[in-house]
């Protein structure tokens, strides 16, 4: 087994008020990951990825390197200041791609670039968790499949779907609970 610390993908809105909820769930979610030995990846600008950022450096048990933004340009000044690893890509809105093939993805509300991100997630069959209470496309997707397709042989495929939580606590026993079941990684279409 490898010792290497599991990444996860935190994907939503780019723009969220700081005192609502969407905030409150981004800045936990970031800050509960650390807490328990992951690291954070985001597309790293503003909104949901600067909040959960946020929450990943004020954990305990944060160290250099556990916030990963996959920015969509090659300007490295874009990252939100919470970013450790900025990756510039210069691919703009197809580096959702990239952020969504960490080793889970976890949805805060989100438009039309997260349903993206979602629909990546789905096909390089990754462990998906939503926010069903966070509005958008999270709130949408969460307790679904996005469409009839076996994922994992060993899972049965109604089990197999877009996992739905209210809170972080929620978030994280599903995560552990389910990650190392999700193990497939993309290897091409066939």
């Amino acid at each position: 087994m490898s010792d290497r610390r599991k990444v996860i993908a935190v994907i939503g809105n780019k723009k969220i008020e700081e005192g609502g909820i969407r905030y409150r769930l981004a800045y936990e979610t970031g800050k509960i990951l650390v807490d328990n030995g992951f690291r954070v990846q985001t597309g790293g600008l503003d909104g949901v990825m600067r909040a959960v950022m946020q929450g990943a450096r004020d954990s305990k048990n944060y160290r250099e390197g556990d916030t990963v933004a996959i920015i969509p340009s090659f300007d490295v000044t874009t990252a939100n200041e919470y970013a450790d690893i900025v990756i510039p890509t210069g691919i703009d809105m197809m580096r959702n791609a990239l952020v969504a093939n960490a080793d889970a993805v976890v949805g805060v509300g989100g438009g039309a670039g997260t349903l993206c991100e979602y629909a990546f997630a789905w096909s390089l069959k990754r462990l998906i968790i939503a926010y069903k209470n966070s509005g958008g496309w999270s709130e949408k997707l969460a307790g679904t499949r996005l469409d009839d397709t076996v994922r994992y042989a060993d899972i049965d495929p109604k089990e197999d779907r877009v996992f739905s939580v209210t809170e972080p606590e929620e978030m994280i026993k599903i995560l552990k609970e389910k990650i190392e079941h999700y193990d497939i990684r993309h290897t091409g279409i066939k």
